[in-house]
């Protein structure tokens, strides 16, 4: 009677999804696929070693449904749904690393900028063996997730394998808060602005947009390098609206999913306000999702130049689906693709020139270290000494001395900078 019933449940709700079906052979064979289940959930809710309710098996078989999909298809419990929107609005607790699944490989995606994880020195393309010393052998992205994330002050022990090392290492981190800040800028030279987007969350082209603004109030916009490089991605929105930003007119992105009336293009918008200085943008093999959106963009309609590394080649697109029980779905729906039809998917934007990144020299990672060293100067609301004169010039020289030292630590920005001011030069010879 029990199998009867969870057949006729699903029947139910498999025709008021998929809507009528065409022939006997189709219906027979969705009919035997939900016995089989049905049979299987019976036998199992029984017999089993130990106890497991049935709502337990249905939501690990809808997990295990999804997620042998793709790597970035997943079901999330109430609390992982809820914890998934904190971090789209960009604050949660962690340690701050995109991850993915690899062939059952639990891949460092990238660390995020100024996090404890960046700070710890995990890099793009680290492999995590252990979390709190259990295997990440088959273990699921959504489990992987919430063993790594916790309150913060708490410690997570991971053992990585970096990229071109045969030895593991193990690293201790310490979870904080990972910062809603997404948009960083500094000025490299006069005229010349360095902005660097670490995520593409929902304020990214409005903090983007206002520190283009609040540069050009004392200085002549003279050239942008855009840092795209370790940004994991985000919106799509935001993605299209950071391109919209520096792009005049036609195609940014399109989206085309199974059927093909499910094609979506997104169009810059024409508006007024867009940024036509010269441009050169920096990718690597951390840049995935929303940040191949932008560079791609910027590439097909020739803005500027792209340069590193080859980006990650992540080029599709996920749809959070909410439930009625507050868990949620995020499913494939979709590949994106370049204003010129190209699909980034498993392939990555190649830069225009490809220039790798120098490690720095033991001083200079020693120097790299002692920047995150926190100083009195740095605290939120810190009293001033008192002294005011030489506030101003003070100030124009720390920010000259931090443009020195990061370039000096930098082969990328460096050579995106003296590009970036000859741009022009070459435009007028070609």
């Amino acid at each position: 009677m029990r199998v009867s019933l969870w057949i006729a449940t699903f029947l139910l709700l498999f025709t008021l999804t998929a809507g009528p079906v065409s022939t006997q052979a189709a219906n027979d064979d969705h009919f035997q696929a939900l016995k089989r289940f049905s049979q299987v959930l019976d036998m199992v809710e029984s017999s089993y070693v130990e106890p497991v309710t049935r709502k337990q098996l249905i939501d690990n078989s809808i997990k295990g449904m999804i997620e042998q999909l793709d790597p970035h298809s997943t079901y999330m419990t109430p609390e992982d749904y809820k914890d998934m929107q904190d971090q789209t609005a960009g604050k949660f607790s962690g340690i701050g690393i995109e991850i993915s699944l690899d062939q059952g490989r639990l891949i460092v995606v990238t660390p995020i900028e100024d996090t404890p994880a960046y700070k710890a020195g995990l890099l793009a393309g680290d492999i995590i063996l252990e979390i709190n010393g259990e295997s990440t052998q088959d273990m699921t992205l959504m489990d992987a997730v919430k063993r790594i994330r916790g309150k913060k002050g708490t410690t997570v022990n991971l053992v990585i394998l970096h990229k071109d090392s045969n030895k593991p290492e193990e690293v201790a981190i310490v979870r904080g808060t990972i910062p809603i800040v997404s948009v960083k800028s500094q000025s490299l030279e006069d005229g010349y602005l360095y902005l660097r987007l670490t995520g593409f969350k929902e304020s990214t082209t409005k903090n983007m947009r206002e520190k283009i603004a609040e540069y050009r109030k004392s200085h002549e916009l003279k050239g942008i390098v855009l840092d795209l490089r370790n940004n994991p991605g985000g919106l799509l929105g935001q993605a299209v609206s950071v391109a919209d930003t520096f792009i005049k007119d036609g195609t940014i992105v399109y989206i085309q999913g199974k059927a093909k009336h499910s094609r979506k293009d997104f169009y810059a918008s024409k508006n007024a306000d867009e940024v036509s200085v010269p441009m050169v943008t920096l990718i690597n093999a951390g840049s995935a999702s929303a940040s191949e959106i932008v560079a791609g963009a910027l590439q097909d309609h020739k803005r500027g130049l792209i340069l590193g590394e080859r980006s990650f080649g992540k080029g599709s697109v996920q749809t959070i689906i909410p439930m009625s029980d507050g868990s949620g779905i995020k499913l494939t729906t979709a590949l994106y693709y370049t204003p010129n039809g190209r699909s980034i998917q498993a392939k990555g934007i190649e830069p225009d020139i490809r220039i790798p990144f120098v490690a720095p020299t033991k001083d200079e990672d020693e120097a790299m270290r002692e920047r995150f060293t926190v100083r009195e100067k740095d605290l939120t609301h810190h009293l001033e000494n008192g002294s005011k004169g030489t506030d101003r010039k003070k100030d124009t020289d720390e920010d000259a001395q931090k443009a020195k030292d990061r370039l000096e630590r930098d082969n990328q920005l460096r050579m995106a900078l003296e590009l970036v001011k000859t741009l022009p030069k070459l435009k007028n010879i070609i």
